[in-house]
């Protein structure tokens, strides 16, 4: 079932149900996206239409964080619980290496991908990785860079190129990559390599991690301004029954 928050489609699935959901898209006949919906994306949506128009056009669209979580809550609509870019790409691993399915991991800084492919492939033994490739290129090598992926004959894509740029890549590659599954997963390369930490289990399981992850990254105070005007655009739409 999907649910409308601010104009924005989410998918109310827990990520048990979207595991199998995304299974029933690698046998299907055509390929999908996947977009895992953060509030940082979904507040940004209200002024750009192009980014509202690409996340309508997502065949699966999961509640990324707490924050998404209390919105639809709030707005009338629960969903389960948050799915993340990273416990779903686990997740996702975690079933290709059991059913031969090829992966490829696309962005991040030279060499981190490689480290996350290595690191997955010990951890999920029998991991097919398809192949690598760092997120900088220029604009100009978008198409070899899909080429790659489609010659690797990929079936799931993983894309860390950052929200909103990597969903924009894969809206206009994903019929010339050959894959049948990709989707955007932020910094999870980056986690999964050792060159960054996830917040820990305590603030995750508490609903803090936005907390913990803001301690540990100062620099991310700029971004996480967003917060506060994402709760009040929430709250005034469905509490106070003011328009957008």
């Amino acid at each position: 079932m999907r649910v409308n928050l601010l104009g924005a489609p989410i998918d109310a699935l827990s990520l048990d149900e979207t595991v199998e959901r995304v299974g029933h898209f690698l046998a299907g006949d055509r390929p999908r996206r996947v977009i895992t919906l953060n509030p940082e994306l979904l507040y940004r949506m209200q002024s750009e239409r192009p980014l509202w128009d690409l996340v309508g056009r997502a065949d699966l669209v999961t509640p990324d964080g707490i924050g998404i979580v209390w919105a639809c809550r709030v707005a009338g609509q629960p969903v389960p619980e948050r799915v993340t870019g990273i416990d779903l790409m686990l997740r996702l691993v975690e079933r290709a290496a059991r059913d031969s399915r090829r992966v490829f991991l696309l962005g991040a800084a030279p060499g981190v991908a490689e480290e996350a492919a290595g690191r997955l492939a010990r951890r999920y033994p029998g991991l097919a990785v398809a192949g690598t490739h760092n997120g900088f290129f220029q604009p100009g090598d978008e198409e070899p860079v899909a080429e790659r992926v489609r010659q690797a004959e990929a079936e799931i894509l993983f894309v860390a190129l950052g929200a909103p740029k990597q969903e924009i890549w894969i809206d206009r590659h994903l019929s010339s990559t050959g894959v049948r599954v990709a989707m955007g997963v932020g910094g999870s390369f980056d986690v999964l390599a050792g060159r960054a930490r996830r917040a820990p289990e305590w603030s995750r399981r508490l609903h803090l991690e936005w907390l913990a992850r803001l301690m540990m990254e100062p620099a991310r105070l700029k971004r996480q301004l967003v917060l506060p005007r994402f709760a009040w655009l929430v709250l005034r739409t469905y509490r106070l029954g003011r328009s957008i």
